[in-house]
């Protein structure tokens, strides 16, 4: 099947290729999908450890159990985004967007221990 993606501003093509699944492509163009609309997409247990994702659109997307180690997800919409046992060691989150529901998900994801 052929996938595209773009830019989710501009509409311009990032990337456009054959694959099995979206998951394949993402993995696959890891490098550089800054600004991509990947929201709504199904990235469950993708190794997207070193992904530049800054500025990307991944509102309600599905990246439990992701490697996103090291990433560059700075300024990345992350709403209502499942990041549930995702690795974001070392991950740069700077200005990511995230619903208030999430904070203690994405808190357990880096690594923070929430005591009551």
């Amino acid at each position: 099947m052929k996938y595209t993606i773009k830019n989710r501003f501009t509409d311009k093509i990032i990337v456009e290729m054959e694959a099995e699944t979206l998951k394949e492509v993402v993995e696959k163009n890891k490098a550089d999908l800054s600004m991509a609309d990947l929201s709504e997409t199904d990235l469950s247990r993708a190794n997207l450890s070193m992904a530049d994702l800054s500025g990307a659109d991944l509102s309600e997307a599905d990246l439990s159990r992701a490697n996103l180690s090291r990433a560059n997800l700075s300024m990345a919409d992350l709403s209502e985004t499942d990041l549930s046992r995702a690795n974001l060691s070392m991950a740069d989150l700077s200005g990511a967007k995230i619903k208030t529901i999430q904070k203690e998900e994405l808190l357990k994801a880096i690594g923070i221990i929430i005591e009551e």
